[in-house]
């Protein structure tokens, strides 16, 4: 048998590294991160215990690299989905309701991504972090901002932060609220996106047009 190409192993490798990213979603996500073992992720993802150690330095890095992964999957499906558009605003919109919408679908996954950021290990820098980083700088840059590295970070903080609050034991903020207090900020219609049922809350009007082109002037004029 002749040895295999190093294209080959290359595939086979990214093949089992994102199984593994996929295994440490699912069982987070099920049964928590104390209770998940690299022993059983390695086991749910069909590979060696020692090839985990190989790829990620330990568990807590592996699951930023998981959740990040999910987020930009995640964030592609929602920024392409049918029907697909160019414009800056609405696939902004896009954006904000697919990452809000992973706090609401996975609670205890993102509750916990969340935890581990803010302890010591920091803000992972991985390849998937670095392709999540890539599609919000973009939706950024087609949003119309004149300071991409600016605005850029400042979406990623609003987010975060957003997310935490969706998030936060005992004192859960309502997710439709601060939807609405993120597509006010950015001048979105509320249809826009992804909305939840109903109409605004809390009295929010809905923005139109004219609007959302006074916000982004507004926030060109702050730059």
């Amino acid at each position: 048998m002749s040895p295999r190409s190093p294209s080959v192993n290359e595939e086979l490798r990214r093949r089992s590294r994102e199984r593994i990213l996929q295994a440490t979603v699912e069982l987070v996500d099920t049964n928590g991160y104390e209770s998940t073992t690299l022993g059983d992720i390695a086991e749910r993802a069909g590979t060696a215990r020692g090839l985990i150690s190989y790829y990620f330095p330990g568990k807590r890095e592996l699951l930023q690299s998981a959740v990040h992964r999910l987020m930009h999957l995640t964030l592609e499906e929602g920024l392409e989905r049918e029907p697909r558009t160019e414009d800056g605003r609405e696939r902004l919109a896009r954006a904000i309701d697919a990452i809000l919408g992973l706090a609401a679908a996975r609670p205890t996954l993102m509750r916990t991504h969340m935890a581990g950021i803010l302890q010591a290990e920091g803000f992972v820098q991985c390849q998937e972090q670095q392709r999540l980083a890539f599609l919000l700088r973009d939706t950024v840059t087609r949003y119309g901002s004149q300071d991409v590295d600016t605005d850029y970070p400042l979406l990623r903080a609003l987010l975060m932060g957003t997310v935490v609050a969706v998030l936060l034991p005992g004192a859960p903020m309502p997710l439709a609220r601060l939807r609405a207090e993120l597509f006010h900020r950015y001048g979105l219609d509320w249809d826009m996106g992804v909305p939840p049922d109903g109409t605004p809350p809390g009295g929010t009007q809905a923005l139109g047009p004219s609007a959302g082109r006074h916000a982004s002037r507004q926030s060109s004029k702050s730059k």
